[in-house]
């Protein structure tokens, strides 16, 4: 099953990545156990059917009656539809940048990161409806406009439910701030899309291949073998996207011997060809 990068899939390639970004995510079919990879935290707004998230130490059900505050990660989601043959909900996307300020203004705290948490229940009511009626309407909106009211609407649905839920809803909200990166993850993300193999990561993190496997799993949650692929393809396709460089120019510094292995890699997990992204771009 492809994993799907969230919100990538959702932006225009030819727009800079938002950190505040909306988008109404609508269903025809029943989806079971999609594999997702969310690259920012994410508000999900039910509005009609039922959503179940597998997270690594939990998992959660929700009806249109509730709405969720998911943290960045891999997880697995089931969304099914209503009676009405239809699964609606809108997403409502923030980087942790926008956390941060927000807890500067907000916060009556002292800085605290928190017991790391996955998921915070949100139960809706009449002021979430009209706040996403709110957000419906500025679609219409031109973009400057709309960019302008989304500062705004973020602001004001945080503060909202930081009233509504109090301390509680303030520590889950640290617990999204990043963690301080261990030595050992610190050498992992500095050199993933490098061409290093394996054994030459064990070596700088003096430690024995056998020994850095079994800790990348406990680290990474997944084979250091999956994972630096899908960092470097990501890195890949993102270097191709500008337009500048082409799979034969770049196949090598992502740690391909040759470019059909590159290509086949590629479209096994973006569905293309790298030479098709790179004519598009």
């Amino acid at each position: 099953m492809q994993v799907e990068n969230i919100p990538q899939i959702y932006q225009q390639e030819d727009r800079q990545a938002d950190d505040l970004f909306i988008y109404d995510y609508k269903m025809t079919e029943d989806v079971v156990k999609s594999k997702v990879q969310l690259s920012m935290n994410m508000f999900s707004f039910l509005q009609v059917g039922k959503k179940q998230v597998h997270f690594a130490d939990a998992s959660v059900m929700v009806n249109k009656e509730q709405s969720l505050l998911i943290r960045q990660g891999n997880w697995l989601w089931t969304e099914l539809l209503d009676n009405d043959d239809i699964y609606y909900c809108k997403l409502f996307f923030f980087s942790e940048s926008r956390l941060k300020a927000f807890l500067e203004k907000h916060s009556s705290l002292e800085y605290n990161q928190g017991n790391e948490q996955s998921f915070f229940i949100i139960e809706n009511d009449a002021y979430i409806a009209s706040f996403l009626g709110t957000l419906s309407q500025m679609a219409a909106m031109p973009e400057s406009y709309s960019t302008q009211m989304l500062t705004i609407k973020f602001e004001e649905i945080m503060t909202y439910l930081l009233a509504k839920y109090g301390e509680q809803f303030e520590r889950y909200l640290y617990s999204l701030i990043s963690k301080e990166s261990s030595p050992f993850r610190k050498t992992v993300e500095g050199n993933a899309c490098s061409n290093l193999k394996l054994e030459e990561f064990a070596f700088l993190c003096n430690m024995s291949l056998s020994s850095f496997k079994r800790k990348f799993i406990s680290e990474f949650g997944e084979s250091p073998g999956k994972w630096l692929q899908d960092k470097r393809l990501q890195k890949a396709y993102d270097l191709l996207l500008q337009g500048e460089r082409t799979a034969s120019d770049i196949y090598l510094d992502f740690g391909y011997g040759n470019l059909s292995n590159f290509s086949a890699a590629f479209k096994t997990k973006f569905g293309i060809n790298p030479s098709d992204l790179h004519r598009n771009s």
